[in-house]
């Protein structure tokens, strides 16, 4: 076998030896500066790279380094060394392109399953104090910017008030609640805060003209605070953002995501459904049916039908024609 050149450290003092390296009857050895003959199952031999030279580490603590990487790879062949499988993988384009997309892979699935479940248990978990005050300063966030006192008389929001107080909840104990009703310059729409907070429009009692789809919209939003859906929303944002940051060294809008989060109540399908078997089963509970709900997705449709593009609660809350089968469906299974 040829000679190659390398640097020689005795382990001791920086001192560098130059001298070259053979392979003669299962030892490796050294001449020149420095004279040394060692068994090569005592060496041990770094990884490939593309840029660094390849290092023997002697056991006594000096080491070897080699710049001819191509000649030095065939020294070892004729060794019969051989790679471990993870350096194998780290040089095969193919096992790196895989490894790539079974990460991607992992993640989407950590992010549809792993990540909801987490933020359900971690809501479930979260003392009503931190609830109440996250949705509070929300609230006041919207009365500041975009929301204003109702022009409903103090009699007929106490009238709604009462009837959707003496609903019984379909399940378990009812989820604490305030009704608030406010004027809005974003339309009809109806959403829950954390706090407990159920928040109507005028806009959107006038729309419905009807107190039994006003109940049916409230035992929806009802069905929000019965599985904590703003708070999850909050704390699946949060991570998102805050595992985003540590990725990208950016965590400077990690404060501002649970305002924004609740400011955009978008809920996912999952969710969306929850609530609807929510309301579904309280209005069946209480004798209203499921007629009232379908009433008010189907004038929201014709509504935006007319209009053109989403609109206040449709934006939130987008029905289709597979929930409104749904719901029908729900409605005479429980009768």
């Amino acid at each position: 076998m040829s000679a190659i050149a390398a640097r020689y450290f005795d382990g001791r003092s920086s001192r560098l030896h130059r001298v070259t390296l053979t392979v003669e009857d299962g030892h490796a050895v050294l001449r020149g500066d420095a004279e040394r003959r060692e068994p090569l199952h005592a060496l041990q031999v770094s990884e490939r790279s593309r840029h660094a030279a390849r290092k023997v580490s002697f056991a006594d603590g000096a080491y070897l380094e080699v710049d001819d990487s191509a000649a030095f790879a065939t020294l070892l062949r004729q060794t019969g060394h051989r790679d471990g499988w993870v350096v194998r993988l780290q040089h095969s384009w193919r096992a790196v392109l895989a490894a790539a997309a079974a990460t991607v892979a992992l993640l989407w699935l950590g992010y549809l399953y792993l990540l909801p479940a987490l933020a359900a248990g971690i809501a479930a978990a979260l003392p009503p104090a931190v609830e109440r005050q996250l949705g509070a300063g929300v609230l006041k966030l919207l009365d500041d910017r975009m929301l204003a006192p109702s022009t409903l008389s103090p009699l007929r929001q106490a009238a709604l008030s009462e009837r959707f107080r003496r609903l019984q909840p379909p399940q378990g104990a009812t989820p604490a609640w305030r009704l608030q009703f406010r004027s809005s310059r974003i339309g009809p729409n109806a959403f829950a805060l954390p706090s407990g907070d159920i928040v109507m429009t005028d806009q959107l009692v006038k729309l419905l003209d009807n107190d039994a789809a006003v109940m049916a919209v409230l035992a929806h939003e009802l069905g929000h605070l019965h599985e904590h859906h703003g708070m999850r929303r909050v704390i699946q944002g949060s991570i998102v953002t805050a595992v985003s940051g540590l990725v990208f060294g950016d965590l400077s809008t990690l404060m501002a995501t649970a305002p924004a989060l609740l400011l955009d109540m978008k809920y996912s399908r999952d969710a969306e459904r929850e609530a609807d078997d929510y309301a579904v089963a309280m209005l069946v509970h209480n004798g209203l049916g499921v007629q009232p709900l379908v009433d008010v997705f189907a004038r929201f449709q014709a509504l935006e039908r007319k209009q053109g593009g989403d609109f206040g609660y449709l934006s939130s809350h987008p029905p289709s024609a597979e929930r409104l089968a749904r719901i029908r469906d729900a409605g005479v299974r429980m009768h």
